[in-house]
């Protein structure tokens, strides 16, 4: 039995979208990027304080279905500029710091609402 899933602790969806599904035991997100989600703007300062929001986006979707970020067992990392990787990188262990998930990452052409990453989860829990 899937159930879509939305929390206002992350930016509504931007189209004919759910934040997340859940089809149990996992639950696939949709791609976030570093939207404030009381603003539903794109957070200012660069790369590195979007892929903050968009870590802490994912985060909220997960936790509204039941999970955690320890549960996640892979991303996708969509990144405008490949020369971001690294920065990319330090937040990205800060929200992953033991067992991070299996994990791609790609360079893309460009990102919705100018965002300079997204980033996709499959989580799976019993």
């Amino acid at each position: 039995m899937q159930r879509a899933i939305q929390t206002a602790q992350a930016p509504a969806a931007i189209g004919p979208y759910s934040q997340a599904m859940l089809v149990p035991p996992y639950l696939f997100t949709a791609g976030q990027i570093g939207l404030d989600p009381e603003t539903g703007k794109l957070v200012e300062g660069g790369v590195i304080p979007e892929a903050r929001q968009a870590l802490a986006n994912l985060k909220a979707i997960i936790e509204a279905a039941g999970g955690r970020l320890e549960d996640v067992v892979k991303t996708t990392l969509y990144l405008a500029d490949i020369q971001d990787f690294k920065a990319v990188n330090q937040v990205y262990s800060e929200f992953f710091p033991q067992r991070p998930p299996a994990r791609s990452t790609v360079a893309v052409a460009a990102l919705p609402a100018g965002a300079r990453l997204e980033i996709d989860a499959v989580a799976a829990w019993i």
